[in-house]
């Protein structure tokens, strides 16, 4: 089974990427999970939010016991997914029920005739390395979108929606996680599972960036697409703005930030938001790369996890 996770800031299009991917007959996606998430927890901390300075480690987390919590999360997804309680109980180490967790998807996608899940949670961007442990051979799709943009949307839909537990903090909050965003994306540039996906390029030249994610995840690009998502991918009495994205049609976004912000707000994110264009010319870079020096790289990335 080929398992994947797009990941990315929020509103960076994460949910259109995974909409668009969805339509392909071989994959076999579901709502968001976070369950990575929930199951490590520190989820400010790792955002490096100003109000979070140091992690607070109880004794469960040191000892890798799971959170009654999470425990039950898993139960009820997997009620949801086999139409039935686990057989066995959750497991208390987080290890064991991570296993239990890709298991369980492993087999929806079969039971589903699929043979790749794709599982999107943006926040599992500050997972991977818990995920990688447990699924070496796991793909990542980053989706990247101008900055500026991604904290115009987070405002606008904070200001139309009122969530604060998913868009509060402000844009001075939401800046630095931009920020911290593009930092660990940076960290897996030209690393062979991981992918970029920059959404500006996803919507102007669509049959090329759909061919080169085709590629990464060994996809036949021209295998007939549903004229929509069929699968459902988010419930939209709870996430009401991604009615725009989830049938994963590509579609210029409305532009906001003239907008939204005013000339002095625009002059302080341009000169506080981490560069876009140096990410995406670093990953052209890694394009340009010969494949043979590729190679090389990742016989020796694995050869260092091993």
């Amino acid at each position: 089974m080929r398992r994947t996770f797009v990941v990315g800031c929020p509103r960076s299009g994460t949910t259109i990427v995974q909409a668009l991917l969805a339509r392909h007959p071989a994959i076999y996606t579901l709502p968001e999970t976070a369950f990575f998430e929930q199951l490590h927890g520190d989820l400010a901390w790792r955002w490096g939010d100003a109000r979070v300075r140091q992690r607070r480690r109880r004794w469960r987390q040191s000892l890798g016991l799971t959170r009654r919590h999470i425990r039950e999360t898993f139960a009820a997804l997997h009620v949801q997914l086999a139409g039935a309680r686990p057989p066995m109980p959750s497991a208390y180490h987080w290890r064991t029920l991570s296993s239990q967790f890709l298991a369980l998807l492993d087999r929806s996608a079969v039971v589903a005739g699929r043979s790749m899940w794709l599982e999107k949670t943006p926040n599992h961007l500050l997972y991977i390395p818990e995920i990688e442990l447990l699924a070496p051979d796991a793909r990542f799709v980053h989706v990247v979108r101008r900055g500026m943009d991604v904290l115009a949307s987070l405002a606008d839909v904070y200001l139309r929606f009122e969530n604060d537990d998913a868009f509060g903090g402000g844009t001075v909050h939401w800046a630095r996680r931009w920020n911290r965003a593009m930092e660990i994306h940076s960290q897996h540039v030209g690393r062979l599972n991981h992918h970029f996906v920059f959404l500006e390029d996803l919507v102007r030249q669509p049959d090329i960036e759909w061919a080169r994610l085709c590629a990464f995840l060994d996809l036949a690009p021209d295998a007939p697409l549903d004229n929509a998502c069929q699968q459902s991918i988010a419930n939209l009495n709870d996430e009401p703005w991604k009615i725009s994205a989830i049938e994963g049609q590509l579609r210029e976004a409305d532009p906001k930030v003239d907008g939204l912000f005013g000339p002095r707000m625009q002059r302080w994110l341009q000169g506080r938001l981490a560069s876009y264009e140096d990410l995406r010319a670093q990953c052209q870079a890694v394009r340009a790369r010969p494949a043979a020096r590729v190679r090389k790289a990742y016989d020796t990335q694995v050869a260092g996890v091993g």
